[in-house]
Formats: structure tokens, sequence, C-alpha cells
């Protein structure tokens, strides 16, 4: 007699789940090469790629570089680029999606821009990505450090202690086996954790505006007084890149699409998810951190700063709610942890990737037992350490600095999805295969796609032109233009070098990597899904969508 989770389970999961056992357990590589080339394990659920979707967007950015963005842009500013930037990861994630779904591997839109555009894009795709992650990962050392020492018992230990205390604890996580490391990250996530504690921030704030809780009545006299723009348009420019590098995460359900044990119903759940979540989460957030709190507030993380509290905690310490701040600040130590773990994720897949396609060193793409690419991790997790920089130098410049660098290289990123997309359809329709047939198709194509595309490269540009103002600033200048000669250096180069060429529309690859077990997926899913959803009532629905 069976127990447990395999005694629960249905014949169709038993099938798959052999199935996807089976191709995991195949190499036909010779044994000194298996670590080198042993597959990934697909044992991510539909709840692992939720909680990693939602996970990866809701973290020490959220918490602490709200702040920033307050500061540099005022309640009004901050409204206006966080909204305007949701809409286009909206579309963005509706172009990965559609793609992921029908063929989920783990070098996700890395290697559909191979097969899809040209190899030398992809190369240069696969770096920017890497380096995305990276400095997202730096973002959040340097924010854990700042943030940790709210505590006054945590202030006798130096801030760079912090930082590598956390980069151990992240890479012991992420040295887990793909299991193991979707379950710490759904009890991390889990946001039963960080997501109610949002919510209640939300309700709390309320009271707190009404005077119902604190010493005084607020409203929204702080878009008055100090007024609800920091620095008019050039405040609004200059917190896009803030606000992609805080979205920057939600295209990690391609990544996971790859690990997926179900992809056909994972992947179209988590991304119809997130443009709620944006909405709630992040502009629920800038808005009512705008209420309560002036953009001049010296507390807030700010050029020059040394130290910085998280606007959560403050707004709760203003009204004399400290036990409340005490324990948002604890729920923020919590969502690094998510965050970190996601960002080495996804940081040494993409390496990964890159060296098993001779994009990157070979010794890159070495897999130990579990299924971790060990070495990925560990150099994603040193070349983090730029975070160190924060030590000698003011954290709030190297903190914008960083969220600037990823923040581009965000936009670049997402510009080359759309792209993606635009030449994956046009590639269906000259090898005559009808869009009607996809398992997921991209909402309001092909306008949206174009929109987003065209949205994200305005803004690589616009978001740095206020290093032109007088005086003119030659800092500000390189760090927020020096990734796009990169990027074409790279593209370029690399074309040269191996000589690649874009892929003809009739030769395009759209059928490699479709799963083995997609037929069983269909009929689990025309078996199961419309019961589920037809149980599903409007309370249910909300949940998943607010929770997952």
């Amino acid at each position: 007699m069976a127990f447990g989770k395999e005694a629960d389970m249905a014949p169709a999961d038993k099938e798959i789940e052999a199935a996807v056992d089976d191709l995991d357990s195949t190499s036909p590589t010779p044994q000194y090469e298996v670590a080198y080339s042993a597959p990934l394990h697909r044992k991510l659920k539909s709840r692992h790629i939720q909680m990693i979707a939602i996970g990866g967007i809701i973290g020490p950015g959220l918490f602490v570089g709200s702040g920033n963005a307050l500061h540099l842009a005022g309640p009004a500013g901050i409204l206006i680029s966080f909204s305007l930037v949701g809409i286009i990861v909206f579309f963005v994630m509706q172009s990965l999606g559609e793609v992921a779904t029908l063929i989920p591997v783990s070098g996700s839109f890395t290697e559909y821009a191979s097969r899809f555009v040209d190899d030398s894009v992809s190369f240069a795709l696969g770096w920017a990505y890497w380096y995305l992650w990276v400095t997202v990962l730096a973002n959040e050392y340097n924010a854990i450090s700042l943030v940790v020492r709210y505590w006054a018992g945590a202030q006798v230990v130096p801030q760079w202690a912090w930082i590598l205390i956390f980069w151990v604890i992240f890479i012991s996580f992420s040295m887990l086996g793909i299991l193991a490391f979707g379950e710490v990250e759904f009890w991390l996530s889990l946001i039963r954790i960080k997501v109610l504690a949002i919510l209640i921030f939300f309700i709390v704030s309320i009271f707190i505006s009404a005077g119902v809780i604190g010493p005084q009545t607020i409203g929204f006299k702080y878009w008055n007084d100090p007024g609800a723009f920091a620095d008019s348009i050039n405040g609004v420019a200059r917190t896009f890149v803030i606000a992609g590098t805080l979205y920057a995460g939600t295209e990690m359900v391609g990544i996971t699409a790859g690990e997926a044990s179900n992809p056909r119903r994972a992947v179209p759940r988590a991304i119809k998810q997130v443009f709620w979540r944006i909405i709630i989460f992040y502009v629920g957030t800038v808005f009512f951190i705008g209420i309560l709190i002036p953009w001049d507030d010296e507390d807030l993380l700010a050029e020059g700063s040394r130290t910085a509290r998280s606007p959560f905690t403050i707004a709760l310490s203003d009204a004399g709610i400290n036990a409340g701040a005490s324990l948002i600040n604890a729920v923020i130590v919590i969502a690094v942890l998510s965050a970190g773990n996601s960002s080495l994720y996804i940081s040494s897949r993409t390496m990964l990737f890159m060296a098993r396609n001779n994009k990157a060193p070979k010794f890159f793409s070495k897999v130990n037992k579990a299924g971790v690419p060990w070495v990925s991790l560990l150099f994603s997790n040193l070349i983090a350490c730029i975070a160190f920089l924060a030590v000698s130098d003011s954290a709030g410049t190297v903190y914008e600095a960083l969220i600037t660098l990823s923040g581009v290289a965000t936009f670049i990123v997402w510009a080359t999805i759309g792209v993606m997309h635009i030449r994956f359809r046009q590639g269906l329709v000259a090898q005559n295969q009808s869009p009607e047939t996809l398992p997921f198709k991209a909402l309001w194509y092909p306008y949206g796609t174009y929109v987003a595309v065209a949205a994200n490269v305005f803004l690589i540009f616009f978001q740095g032109y206020t290093a032109f103002l007088n005086p003119f600033s030659a800092k500000d200048f390189v760090v927020n233009y020096i990734l796009l000669p990169v990027f074409v250096a790279l593209v370029v180069g690399y074309k040269f070098w191996r000589k690649t060429k874009i892929v003809k529309l009739a030769e395009m690859d759209i059928w490699t990597g479709r799963r083995d077990i997609d037929r069983m997926d269909k009929q689990r899913d025309e078996e199961s899904g419309p019961e589920v959803i037809k149980k599903e009532g409007l309370l249910k629905r909300a949940r998943d969508v607010i929770i997952g």
C-alpha cells in the first residue's frame, strides 16, 4: 500500500511524474561530463511558480526602494511612473507567457532570442539579464544592511558584517535542490506574511490618514506641503528606472517554466495574476506612503544617506505605532530572504544556460547531484559583493547607482522580449501555424506588444536625460547610459566572432522544447480544470490573485 503524497496522486499525475523523471534521468553524455550536462529537475508545482513570481517582486525594493522613489519624484510622481511601467509589465508578461507556455525551457527568452531573432542577440541578452539580477542582488544586500539596523541591538554589528551574514544565508538556501528551493520560496514568500503585512498596512494607513490613529489628521496635506512633485518631470524621469528595477522579477515565470512539472497550467495562471498584483501591491503601496510621508523626510533613502529606514516603518513610527514598525521591519527581513533566494536562482540559471550554449565558460554549466548549478551560484553571489562598496562610500549613492543600472538593464531585456515575441508570431505565420492553436494567447496582440517595445526603448533614453541639465553631470551620464553601448558591443562583437545571421522565418525552430508530455498535460487539464474553476467562488479567486 502506498502512503503520503504518492497515494494521493491521480493516475494522470503519476503518469506525468514518471515521464518527467524519465526525461530527467536520461543523459546521453559520457560519465565524466554528466556534471556539465545533467538536466535540471522539473519538480516545481503550480503553487511554487506563483509564489516565486510574487516573491520575486515583493522584496526589499518595494519596502525600501519605494522610499527612494518618493524622495525623488514626490507622491504624484511615483504614482505616474509606477502606473505607466506597470502597464508595460503587463504586456511584456503577455508576450513571454504565450511563448513560455508553448515552449517551456530553462533558457526562456534567452533561448527564444537565439531561435527567433539572432544568436548574437541571445548572447547579449543573456549577459544583460545575468547582470540585471546580480545588481538586484547587490541592491538587496545594501537594503538589508540598512534596514536591519533599525533595531538598536543590530547597530552594534557593522554594515559589512550584516552583508556577509546574509551572503551566507542566501547561498545556503540556493544550494538546496530545486524542490527544496521551491518550498523555501513558497514559505518565505508566504506571503501570508508579506502580503498580509502589506494589506494590513493599507488598512492602518487609512486610519492614520483619517486621524483615527496617530497625533493628527493627515489627509492629503503632504500633497500640498511639500508638494505632489519633488522635482516636476525631472523627478518622474528618474523614478522610471526604480520602477523598472522593482518590477524586475515578473518575467521570472518564464525561467521557472523550464523546471515546472505542468507548465501548461502553472505558467498562464501566474502570468494572469501579475497585473492585479502590480496594481494592488505596487501602486497601492506608493499611493499610501505618498499620503503618510512627505517626500523630504530625512529618514528616506536618498543620495548621501548612510542610514535609512523603510517608508513603512517611518509611517508607523510617526503615528506612534512603534511595535507595528518593529514588526514590519521583521517582515522586510523575511522579504529579503525570499528576494535573495529568487535573485540567485535566476542569475545562476541564466549563467547555466549561457555556459551550456557556449556563451560563457563551460565550468559554469556544472551541476551537482541535486540539480543545482553550484558554480554559477557561487560566481553570481561573489560578483554581488559589489554591495560592499556601500560600506566605504555613501550607501544612498551606491544604491541609486545600482538601481539605475539594473533599471536600464530591465528595459533592455523587456524590449528584447517584445521583439522576440513579434518574430515568433511572424514565424508561426510563415510556417502555416495558426496562433489559435496556442495554449495561451497574448492579449491585444500585436498592439500591446508593439506599444511595450516602443515604451521600453523610449524609457531607456528618457530615464537619464536629467544628466544633460545644467550643470551637465558626467557621472550620471555614464551610469544612465553605459549599458547601451555595452549591449550593442556584445551583439556586434559576437555576431562578427561567430558570424551569426538573423534567423529566417521559414527556418525558425518553433518546435524544440515542447514537452513530450504536452498531450498528458492537456488531458489532465480537460479532466480537472473546468471542475476546479467551476467550484471556485469569487472570494477564492480574489484570494488566489492576491496571495496565490
